[in-house]
C-alpha cells in the first residue's frame, strides 16, 4: 500500500513547490469516519455451522467521492528560528472532478489584496490585507510568542471561501523544504519545457549559493534557457523559485511551479513506483520526516481516492491579474474579471464551459 501513500505525497505535498525555503502545508478540514468498535468474541460453542461466503471490505478512501478542493500551500516556516510567523509564499488549488479522474490546477499570488475575517483564536480584528499574512496572522496565539500553524491554516481558508465561493476544502499535511531536491534527486531529476530564459538570482552555475552582498546577490548566475530541460534536484527546485527579472514576475513564477509539479507527478509514473518496491523505498526515504501529517482523512485513503487521477488529466490554468497602490505605494494584487471568473465557476462546477469560452487561461 506504500505505493498509493507516496502517489498521494505527489499530489498532494509535492504540488506546491516551494519558493524561499519554508515548507508545504496542506491541511484536511475534513474529519475521519468514526472508527468501528470492536466487537467481543463470541463464547466457546460445540456447534458447527457453515461459513457464510465473506467479500472484501472496501479499500479505505473507496468512501471518498468528488468533486474535491484541495488547498495547496508553500509557507515560509523559517524552522530553524523558533516561533517564526508562517507565511504562505505560495498559495496553490487543486480541483478534482466528480469522477476523480481529473483536475484543475492553478495559483492564487500571493500579494492578493483579500478580506479578512475576524479571527479570536488569535485576537484578529480583521481588515484587507495581503493573502500572504493570512497564516501568520492566524497563526497568533494571544498572550504568547508561540504560533500555531493550523490555526494559520485556519484563517487562511476561512479568506478563501469568502474570496473564491469555495465552500469546503480537503486534506492536509507540512512538507519541510528540505526533502523536495532530494526527491528530484531520487527520481532521476525531471524533464520539462523551460518556456522563456530565466536567470537564478540564488545559485551559481554550479548549484553553489551566490554571495549576498550589500543586499544583492553577486557573481555568475545558472541559467535556464528555453527548450526542452532535464533538471536535477537543485535546478528544479531553483527554477520554480524565481520571479525577479521575469516579465510578468510572480505570474511567471506560478505557472513554472505548475509545469513542475506536472513533471514530477510524470516521472514518478514513468519510473514504475506503483511496482517497484525498492525504488519506492528510496524515495520515501528521500523524503524522511520533511513530511508531517496533521490529521483528517488519512494520505493512504486519499491516494486511493486519487489513484485515477493522471498527470495527463490535471489542466494547469493561469489567473491573470494586476499590481494594485494607494497613496502609500504598492498595496498589493488584485485578479482580473476573467481570473476572478474562474474562481465562481469552480465553486459552481462549471470549470469546462467557462475554459471554453476562456482558453488563453490553459497553461501548456
Amino acid at each position: 500500500m506504500r505505493n498509493r501513500k507516496l502517489m498521494w505525497w505527489v499530489v498532494g505535498a509535492l504540488v506546491v513547490v516551494l519558493l524561499g525555503g519554508g515548507g508545504i502545508a496542506l491541511a484536511v478540514s475534513r474529519k475521519s469516519s468514526p472508527a468501528a468498535k470492536p466487537v467481543a468474541s463470541a463464547a466457546p460453542t460445540t456447534a458447527v455451522t457453515s461459513a457464510a461466503p465473506t467479500t472484501p471490505p472496501p479499500s479505505p478512501g473507496a468512501d471518498i467521492t468528488g468533486p474535491l478542493d484541495l488547498l495547496l500551500l508553500g509557507v515560509d516556516t523559517r524552522v530553524t528560528i523558533p516561533d517564526w510567523e508562517p507565511h504562505s509564499d505560495a498559495i496553490m488549488l487543486l480541483h478534482v472532478d466528480a469522477g476523480l479522474k481529473s483536475g484543475y490546477l492553478y495559483s492564487l499570488p500571493r500579494d492578493l489584496r483579500v478580506k479578512m475575517p475576524a479571527f479570536a483564536k488569535a485576537g484578529f480584528g480583521g481588515g484587507t490585507y495581503k493573502l500572504t499574512e493570512a497564516m501568520s496572522r492566524g497563526s497568533r496565539v494571544p498572550g504568547s510568542k508561540k504560533t500555531n500553524v493550523q490555526q494559520g491554516y485556519e484563517l487562511l481558508t476561512k479568506t478563501l471561501t469568502a474570496y473564491t465561493g469555495i465552500k469546503t476544502f480537503q486534506a492536509g499535511a507540512i512538507l519541510n523544504f528540505g526533502g523536495l531536491d532530494k526527491l528530484v534527486d531520487q527520481l532521476g531529476g525531471v524533464d520539462l519545457t523551460v518556456d522563456q530564459k530565466v536567470t537564478s538570482h540564488h545559485r551559481k552555475p554550479d548549484g553553489s549559493l551566490r554571495p549576498l552582498v550589500g543586499g544583492e546577490y553577486q557573481g555568475p548566475a545558472a541559467v535556464y534557457l528555453p527548450g526542452q530541460r532535464h533538471l536535477v534536484g537543485w535546478q528544479a527546485i531553483d527554477y520554480a523559485r524565481q520571479r525577479y527579472g521575469l516579465p510578468d514576475g510572480d505570474y511567471d513564477r506560478q505557472r513554472h511551479q505548475r509545469q513542475l509539479v506536472r513533471s514530477i507527478l510524470t516521472k514518478a509514473l514513468a519510473q514504475g513506483l506503483v511496482s517497484d518496491s525498492a525504488k519506492l523505498e528510496g524515495v520515501i526515504t528521500a523524503l524522511g520526516n520533511t513530511l508531517v501529517y496533521v490529521g483528517g482523512r488519512t494520505p493512504l485513503e486519499y491516494a486511493y481516492a486519487l489513484r485515477d487521477l493522471a498527470p495527463s488529466k490535471i489542466t494547469l490554468v493561469g489567473l491573470p491579474g494586476n499590481g494594485v497602490g494607494g497613496g502609500s505605494g504598492y498595496l498589493g494584487e488584485a485578479l482580473t474579471a476573467e481570473g476572478k471568473g474562474f474562481l465562481t465557476a469552480v465553486a459552481k462546477g462549471q470549470i469546462p464551459a467557462y475554459l471554453a469560452k476562456h482558453p488563453k487561461l490553459v497553461n501548456k
